[in-house]
């Protein structure tokens, strides 16, 4: 029998009993696994919490009882029980249902969510709510270990004070503090019984209805257990912001999951539970290579080998970083928990002293970073382009307002495809043309990057970002060469219309200029400071058209726009960008398309002028 066919909402599951829910989470394992093998997604991280998620909608009510996922990247089990299975194939396709929780997909997503570390503080602020309006209900925030190493984690844990509040703890053994031993366990199991829990309560409030002395033995009954607790667990920091702490439990187990979370609804205090997970959990080569398969495309199911291969933007990025550490001793490696999305496995392995993993924390990246320039260092963030907006601050304040030699290399920038609207790399140059001190890079192919990554040590002085795509670099024109100036023209200048461009979208615009007949395109290769010199270039265009893979409003083709109008320039120009919204999942070559960035909507376009 199938369970998983009987599953439309997760009222369907609460008369299902262990065995039959266990029978339940193969299932969801095996249509997991078949879906993102065809899709891409975030596996490892799906497969360890299917019986979590499994136990929290047997126990809990959603949406009345909200369930926040932190990442919400390990949503995935969530997203099938709770009518989103027949649609689970079209996961992370255009016009699918998203990688990540969305409120506008389902009520049961309570929190939309793509950056790690947000589901305490959102929880807290839904909590607070819910007692302000005296609604029922609990909100539980689920949040990985690897989370906890952002410090908006601790914020919030360091203000809760919600009686309505439970924090699940996955710890997959990735980056959490060794296990608080066999007698913390041996004691969690007793106190997260049912029984035991209905027993104690019965118990204290008998005691508390005793005349004149009840409450003082229920205040002294309390005390001491808080004291064996802090004698057994060791390490009681749960404990002192303020939480009933139960843990380690068996993430995989279905009873001893369901009994916690059974008396953590039942608590009148904040609680956090913490389980211990394996992540990959159910596919081996997942099992045995989490980190490859955190985040991955498609796939073979049998031998679990990706489906693409070759060099990427990343993986150049990391090999060309090694080559200069090998030749300049100051050269360090700085990420945010992201050595293999960004392509510093090899550095981490060649030079293990200059390379610091941070943890999720990129505001403490910039500002480490910039401490690390100011003593002497090159210190190179590698970073995704929709993570490096967390660190803003610290980017104006910590590096760039001190002229600090720190190197940004923003990966991911522009469209990302699949992963959708928390992930596109589609504003850092509207917040980075605004940061005096900085220079930016937008470099269209590998040796370009490997170029600009030399003239930011050796040639530039201060803080410079150097911004790339996803993925692998597009088929280069014949005779191309990178010629290491701020800007390169292509075409006749004679032409009356102008396209100007950077990075990525070159490739589109290039290819559009051999169906134009009065046209010639023009490459920013350092996009700010943009040189002044490129208005002699673009005097006798009657049309400027600038097509950029951003966010229009601040992005470089509105300084660009300033630039012309500054200098006397009137010819109509025309900016084509993202505008005022976010962009959902789809292929990039469809995004492309969307926002009339592709080849064939610019020939079009200027065809028609």
């Amino acid at each position: 029998m199938s369970f998983l066919n009987t599953v439309n909402s997760p009222k369907d599951i609460k008369n299902l009993n262990n065995d039959e829910l266990a029978s339940l989470c193969t299932e969801i394992r095996e249509l997991m696994i078949k879906v993102v093998s065809e899709n891409g997604g975030h596996l490892a991280s799906n497969l360890g919490v299917v019986e979590l998620t499994v136990a929290l909608h047997k126990v809990f009510n959603s949406p009345t009882d909200q369930i926040v996922f932190d990442v919400g990247h390990q949503s995935y089990t969530h997203k099938i029980l709770t009518g989103r299975k027949d649609s689970f194939n079209t996961l992370r396709t255009e016009g699918g249902i998203s990688g990540f929780t969305r409120r506008d997909e389902s009520e049961h997503d309570i929190f939309s969510s793509g950056h790690s570390s947000t589901s305490v503080s959102s929880a807290i602020g839904l909590a607070k709510a819910k007692h302000l309006k005296g609604e029922k209900g609990k909100v539980i925030a689920v949040i990985g270990d690897g989370a906890l190493t952002g410090g908006l984690a601790y914020e919030a844990l360091n203000n809760n004070e919600c009686s309505n509040l439970i924090v699940i703890l996955n710890d997959n053994n990735m980056s959490i503090s060794p296990n608080v031993g066999t007698m913390a366990k041996n004691l969690t199991n007793i106190r997260t019984s049912p029984k035991y829990f209905t027993f104690k309560s019965k118990i204290t409030r008998f005691i508390a209805r005793i005349p004149k002395i009840g409450a003082h033995i229920t205040r002294s009954i309390t005390l001491a257990n808080q004291k064996i607790r802090k004698r057994v667990y060791k390490n009681t920091f749960f404990e002192d912001l303020g939480f009933r702490y139960y843990g380690p439990i068996d993430g995989h187990n279905l009873e001893d999951l369901i009994d916690a979370l059974t008396v953590a609804k039942a608590h009148s205090h904040s609680v956090l539970i913490h389980i211990n997970t394996v992540k990959g959990k159910g596919y081996e080569f997942a099992e045995k290579n989490p980190s490859l398969f955190h985040g991955i495309g498609k796939f073979n199911i049998e031998t679990g080998e990706p489906l693409s291969s070759g060099d990427t933007f990343s993986s150049v990025f990391g090999s060309s970083l090694c080559a200069l550490a090998e030749k300049d001793s100051r050269v360090c490696a700085v990420t945010a928990a992201m050595s293999t999305g960004t392509g510093l496995v090899e550095f981490s392995k060649k030079y293990p002293k200059r390379f610091f993993d941070v943890g999720i924390a990129e505001q403490h990246a910039v500002t480490f970073s910039g401490g690390l320039a100011r003593n002497g260092m090159v210190p190179f963030f590698a970073v995704y382009s929709t993570f490096l907006q967390r660190s803003y601050d610290q980017l104006i304040h910590d590096v760039a307002m001190q002229k600090l030699k720190t190197v940004f290399c923003i990966d991911r920038a522009g469209f990302v495809g699949e992963d959708g609207e928390s992930h596109h790399g589609l504003f850092d140059t509207a917040f980075l043309m605004s940061v005096p001190n900085l220079r930016i890079y937008a470099p269209t192919y590998f040796d370009e990057l490997s170029s600009m990554m030399y003239q930011a040590i050796y040639k530039d002085s201060g803080a410079v970002a150097i911004r790339y795509p996803r993925g692998k670099e597009c088929a280069k024109p014949e005779g191309y060469e990178y010629q290491k100036e701020a800007f390169s023209v292509f075409g006749n200048e004679q032409n009356t219309n102008c396209i100007v461009t950077y990075g990525r979208e070159f490739c589109e615009c290039y290819g559009a200029l051999e169906s134009l007949d009065n046209a010639y395109v023009i490459k920013l290769n350092r996009i700010k400071p943009i040189d002044v010199e490129v208005i002699n270039h673009v005097k006798n265009a009657k049309n400027i058209y600038f097509f950029e893979e951003g966010i229009r409003s601040g992005g470089v083709g509105e300084h660009f726009g300033a630039m012309l109008a500054e200098n006397g320039i009137d010819a109509v120009y025309h900016h084509i960008a993202v505008n005022d919204e976010f962009v959902k999942q789809a292929p990039v070559a469809s995004q492309l398309k969307k926002y009339n960035l592709d080849r064939e909507s610019i020939i079009k376009l200027i065809s028609g002028s």
